[in-house]
């Protein structure tokens, strides 16, 4: 299963924590879609990455996408060769969401080259081309990338030694091999490789993930972060998932979190300061949900 369908393979179990209010965030998801077909960014333009949840979210509500729009939008970006790495794997998601049978398959092949391209001289994959170092979030969009387009990941083991390279002493991950404090995001990202690569992993990493859980609800990013988010609290919430943790002891506390950062709007804030709604949260809102629904 692609890293893409196992998210959204709990996001669908969000509504029976929603009940009614799903109404509401299906029409807030469906506001941010512009004439394009693209999917409202902070500032109101159509951006992949925010079309990357957008498309999640109608998935994840069984909702209807509105096909024709978004394959014309998803074209205008041809094989992806004047985006970032970042939006390369975007493009790669958003074509596995709107169905891989509307992708010219040389232009698949095109897109995973210009992936591919970013490969760090560790085995990972970086922001830049040919980067000397990998991130861990890099190797989690292009695995990602590879997953959607139903290909092979090239030289998988590579990927894992990059990993392992960005080990923290604290037992968990980083995106920068010099920075040896873990964060969730990194972490997360790590673990979801490493499970679908069925790699083994150390147990230490469950105790450092719950050892970020915030005391009045919800998972910070970073040890001694001052406030928890909603990203990190719902990759967090997957990683355990993933390890099979009973997510029992922490759920009224994510859930008191997450209720505080609820709309009538029908979304979801990052955080206690953010004020601005998008796709992204919207969606990191219902996998979290997803997740304390089980």
């Amino acid at each position: 299963m692609s890293l893409r369908l196992e998210m959204l393979q709990v996001a669908r179990l969000s509504p029976k924590m929603l009940g009614e209010s799903s109404e509401l965030v299906g029409r807030f998801i469906q506001k941010q879609i512009n004439e394009d077909g693209g999917f409202k960014d902070r500032r109101g333009e159509s951006d992949l990455y925010y079309t990357v949840f957008g498309l999640d979210c109608l998935a994840a509500l069984q909702l209807e996408t509105p096909t024709d729009k978004l394959i014309s939008f998803l074209e205008s970006f041809e094989t992806g060769q004047k985006l970032d790495f970042v939006h390369q794997s975007c493009l790669a998601h958003c074509w596995a969401s709107v169905g891989l049978e509307h992708l010219n398959p040389t232009t698949s092949q095109a897109l995973l080259a210009n992936i591919e391209a970013h490969r760090s001289q560790d085995g990972g994959y970086g922001h830049k081309v040919d980067s000397e170092q990998g991130m861990a979030y890099g190797c989690f969009l292009a695995l990602g990338a590879y997953t959607n387009l139903k290909q092979p990941l090239p030289r998988p083991l590579e990927m894992v030694q990059c990993l392992k390279l960005l080990e923290t002493s604290d037992g968990a991950w980083s995106n920068d091999r010099r920075i040896q404090v873990g964060s969730i995001p990194a972490t997360a990202a790590a673990v979801s490789i490493l499970r679908n690569l069925d790699q083994p992993m150390s147990t230490i990493v469950v105790d450092w993930l719950m050892k970020q859980l915030h005391p009045q609800g919800g998972f910070t990013a970073v040890p001694q972060a001052p406030m928890p988010d909603l990203l990190s609290t719902a990759v967090a919430l997957h990683a355990l998932s993933g390890l099979e943790v009973d997510l029992s002891s922490v759920r009224e506390h994510c859930l008191d979190f997450i209720d505080t950062l609820w709309t009538n709007d029908g979304s979801f804030h990052g955080n206690w300061t953010d004020e601005i709604l998008d796709t992204e949260y919207t969606f990191y809102g219902l996998l979290a949900l997803g997740h304390l629904a089980v």
